[in-house]
């Protein structure tokens, strides 16, 4: 058995994305030309590790993808990108998770349909064990579950560190939670899921229940914040010209685990990971857009902030 050894190691969706701009949304049982048409890689672990692998981090997905049209595309995508796919294992006769995202050029906001697919679960081999072991790094999104809540407690054993991207409430999330090292929920998962009446309460329940290392709340164009037990703090959006938002809240996370590859504190993460977002919505595509390590050191500058 070979071991792949990854800096950062991803479980959870992996999605093709047909990615449709439309210059407003239509109108039921109208017509409407599309200002493009274009396929793309998407998924929120999926397109986190291409994020991370942009900014200079060394990742690997482990994951089941199928060998019709939709899979093939994923494996090549992910292979334009660097993201290492050897504990990828390919079926035969599958349907892909797939989706259809409507871009509107008036409203810069996105609609998303999805098809997960029937590919089967997830469970970890051998080599993909191993790579958890050896990763100082795992993220998970809560898809593909049962290998998730594996992967956590064999990460949590071995000095693996686990960032969740909790952007929806999912079926078994408590058995992802308590294993948890880095906690970024959207403020739409973390007020449903305490019940709180706003973020600061609510990432506070959160640490106090789970006691990870930090909690950070995305909280889309106002921000967000970020608690670690002691304090509360704020970091900003960083200006852009949105093109296309989709896949912002992926990038976020992905440049999250490459700041803490590279050794930043948490809040230094934060910003990081906030101009990155930025600068990926001024282009199309979620991943074809995540810039280089350069280009951000040089954007925050610009806004005053040094890493």
């Amino acid at each position: 058995m070979v071991i792949i050894i990854k800096k950062i190691v991803g479980i959870g969706a992996c999605v093709m994305d047909m990615l449709i701009t439309v210059p407003n949304y239509p109108e039921e049982d109208t017509k409407l030309s599309a200002v493009s048409f274009s396929p793309a890689g998407g998924g929120p672990v999926a397109t986190g590790l291409v994020a991370a692998q942009r900014l200079g981090a060394e990742t690997a997905f482990i994951g089941v993808l199928s060998d019709d049209s939709g899979g093939k595309f994923l494996s090549e995508d992910f292979k334009k990108y660097g993201v290492d796919i050897s504990l990828v294992r390919v079926e035969n006769g599958y349907r892909s998770f797939t989706s259809v995202v409507m871009l509107s050029a008036e409203s810069k906001s996105r609609t998303c349909v999805f098809d997960k697919g029937n590919l089967p679960q997830l469970v970890l081999d051998d080599a993909q064990t191993e790579a958890v072991k050896a990763a100082n790094l795992l993220m998970i999104d809560g898809n593909e579950m049962n290998a998730a809540a594996q992967a956590v407690k064999i990460a949590r054993e071995n000095g693996t560190k686990v960032l969740y991207d909790a952007g929806g409430l999912y079926e078994g999330v408590e058995r992802l939670l308590p294993y948890t090292d880095i906690l970024i929920p959207s403020e739409e998962f973390a007020l449903r899921y305490t019940g709180c009446a706003d973020a600061k309460t609510a990432a506070e329940k959160l640490y106090s229940k789970y006691r990870p290392e930090v909690v950070v709340i995305t909280q889309g164009n106002r921000g967000g914040l970020l608690y670690n037990g002691r304090q509360t703090m704020y970091y900003p959006i960083y200006p852009a010209r949105v093109v296309d938002s989709n896949g912002a809240g992926d990038v976020f996370h992905g440049a999250f685990a490459a700041a803490v590859i590279k050794g930043y504190d948490y809040m230094k993460c934060c910003h990081f990971s906030s101009a990155v977002s930025a600068i990926k919505c001024t282009g199309i595509g979620a991943r074809e857009s995540v810039p280089d390590f350069k280009t951000v050191e040089k954007y925050l500058k610009e806004y005053g902030y040094e890493l």
